[in-house]
């Protein structure tokens, strides 16, 4: 695209360039900080930026329409559908078995996994089949620690293979039709892709798993639910108790404070229904209590209360319990249970909290839960769904929490590879394809009406829709051809091959540390230009770009899938790279030669 005349100075940076590189590099720099959560930091440069001049007001929300944004949007929703069909649970259940060899399971996890994220958003990948994984590695007696990360990488890997596996390939798609005329078609990146990602999954099932490091204890190998029997125990209220006559829906705020939490109440020898909490208190009741043996001695002092010798279980018969991860887009992600009222919102009880593998005792319910720690929660029966989904969790056991609409199977399958292949021979435009596909399952009862909102990461919209006007400015203002020029200077005499690895690498380092979305809105446009610049075709550089920016394996922050994996596989920030780097040098080693293969310079 070319450069307004009056942003165009040579030999210095203009005062718009100055100002756009200023507020891309303020948000880099937020995003490595990771206080703020990325929607906020994009969005805040986006109005930044229109404030400042260097956005057009008119462009302003020109993100949230684009083809890139709502396909993304799209891809989850369909994603979920096919989960709600039974699609993807007739897949599993039928390939996984935990008496296989353990080389044997990651291989065919890993299939899997990389099959699957080639048709559905590889985030919504892994959070189908880490469950699985999880509860395989249990029966077989192994830690998750051990193929936890295999299946992330696979699932990574696996959506480069198309279009709509991963949001970098979409945007590279979108930034190729603006810049070319005509778009990346659903399969086009499957030649390179697909090399790489068989290149890659060989790799992590015959040696990558090895290099993981193997910790004593760490929490990997044990059961989450194994120590907590014996901080669930029963007080007795006795006459004199200031608790008597109040009712136990009154010591919400009471317990909070004490960093207790009253799970039932006993009457007459009888567990009351649920945890009675519009039941008045009475001399003789038993308040069944989960705490800290510290936090429960200074409760039973302060309300008068009375020691028993009953321990009692905490899955009542209309409570059970939960095992779920904290996404990084999760409700509760930065805040503690006490904050966001997890007990007086949803009648929910925070009972334990587990980070990279090791339990967290003292005040639970006041410490800030982080992306991939493991809350062990105790929900009413029928809300337990519900509970999830207000949190923004990923349930880490099948515990039966959604009703798979099974007879619907191959409607679901038929629906959405009739989308693909429409989508494929350039029949339907892919949004529209998908959005029917939506729409489909929808009327034909596969996917609630009430649930369409509910799969769809709207952080993440907000972070496309915000970045790819900042984009388009910095390609506007020249800023992506400075950019390029400094990067071709650099390599200035160079074969294409080393060009092109530059160009990864950089791509690479920076999806490493920054949001994968943030990191091909820059540098798609630089390998466009970089390209214009030599004289050669850019395709082989937006491809380059794709698959540096969707291979972010050396940090738990670098793709999404490594920070789900993170707390149920115990593993520390420092644990990634070492299989994660060799892995990376593969994908560069390999996609050099294919990409100059299948798309020539």
């Amino acid at each position: 695209m070319a450069s307004p005349p009056e942003f165009r100075q040579a030999g210095r940076m203009t005062q718009h360039q100055i100002i756009l590189f200023s507020l891309f590099g303020l948000v880099f720099a937020l995003l490595l900080w990771g206080r703020y959560r990325y929607d906020l930091v994009a969005f805040s440069a986006l109005m930044a930026g229109v404030v400042l001049g260097v956005v057009p007001t008119k462009d302003a929300f020109s993100g949230f329409g684009h083809p890139a944004t709502l396909v993304v949007a799209l891809v989850l929703v369909v994603s979920a559908g096919l989960v709600r069909s039974g699609a993807v649970m007739l897949i599993t259940r039928t390939l996984v078995d935990s008496s296989r060899k353990l080389g044997t399971h990651i291989a065919i996890m890993g299939a899997v996994g990389g099959a699957l994220s080639a048709f559905m958003n590889n985030v919504a990948a892994l959070a189908l089949l880490m469950p699985v994984d999880i509860a395989t590695a249990r029966k077989a007696g192994r830690a998750a620690g051990v193929t936890l990360m295999p299946l992330s990488f696979a699932t990574i890997l696996g959506g480069m293979v198309t279009l709509i596996g991963t949001p970098p390939n979409i945007i590279i798609a979108s930034i190729r039709g603006e810049a070319l005329g005509t778009p990346f078609a659903m399969f086009d990146f499957a030649p390179v892709g697909g090399i790489v990602a068989i290149a890659g999954l060989v790799f992590v099932a015959l040696i990558g798993w090895r290099l993981i490091p193997q910790k004593d204890g760490a929490g990997l190998e044990g059961d989450p639910l194994r120590d907590y029997a014996e901080y669930l125990s029963e007080l007795a209220v006795p006459d004199g108790s200031p608790l008597v006559g109040q009712r136990v829906r009154d010591l919400d705020d009471l317990a909070e404070t004490a960093d207790i939490g009253i799970l039932g109440l006993i009457r007459d020898g009888k567990r009351m229904p649920g945890r009675a909490r519009n039941s008045t208190i009475r001399a003789g009741d038993h308040l069944v209590i989960e705490s800290a043996p510290d936090a429960l001695d200074e409760f039973r002092v302060a309300q008068k209360l009375d020691l028993t010798d009953n321990t009692v279980d905490a899955a009542g018969s209309d409570m059970v319990i939960i095992e779920a991860v904290a996404t990084p887009d999760a409700r509760i992600n930065g805040k503690s249970a006490q904050t966001i009222g997890l007990a007086w919102r949803q009648r929910a009880i925070l009972l334990g909290l587990s980070r990279r593998g090791k339990p967290i005792r003292s005040r639970i319910r006041k410490t800030e839960v982080q992306a991939g720690d493991i809350l062990l929660l105790l929900v009413p029966k029928e809300a337990a769904a519900d509970v999830i989904d207000w949190l923004g969790c990923l349930t880490l056991a099948d515990r039966g929490l959604t009703v798979t609409a099974d007879r619907k199977v191959w409607l679901g399958i038929g629906l959405f590879a009739a989308a693909v292949l429409a989508a494929s021979l350039g029949l339907v435009y892919l949004p529209v394809a998908l959005g029917i596909v939506v729409v489909a399952f929808v009327l034909t009862g596969i996917l609630p009406l009430r649930e369409i909102y509910d799969h769809i990461e709207w952080p993440v919209v907000v972070l496309l829709g915000s970045m790819i006007p900042l984009g388009a400015a910095l390609e506007t203002s020249g800023g992506t051809e400075l950019i390029a020029g400094a990067l071709t200077g650099l390599t200035a005499g160079w074969p294409a091959w080393a060009v092109l690895t530059v160009l990864m690498v950089v791509t690479m380092s920076l999806s490493d540390v920054l949001n994968n979305t943030a990191t091909t809105i820059v540098a798609a446009p630089v390998g466009i230009q970089m390209a214009q610049t030599l004289g050669v075709s850019p395709d082989p550089f937006l491809m380059a770009v794709a698959v540096a920016a969707s291979c972010a394996f050396l940090t738990p922050i670098g793709h999404k899938n490594n920070t789900l994996i993170l707390g149920p596989g115990g593993y520390r920030f420092g644990d990634y790279w070492q299989m994660g780097l060799p892995l990376e040098l593969i994908v560069i080693a390999v996609s050099i030669p294919s990409i100059l293969l299948f798309w020539p310079l």
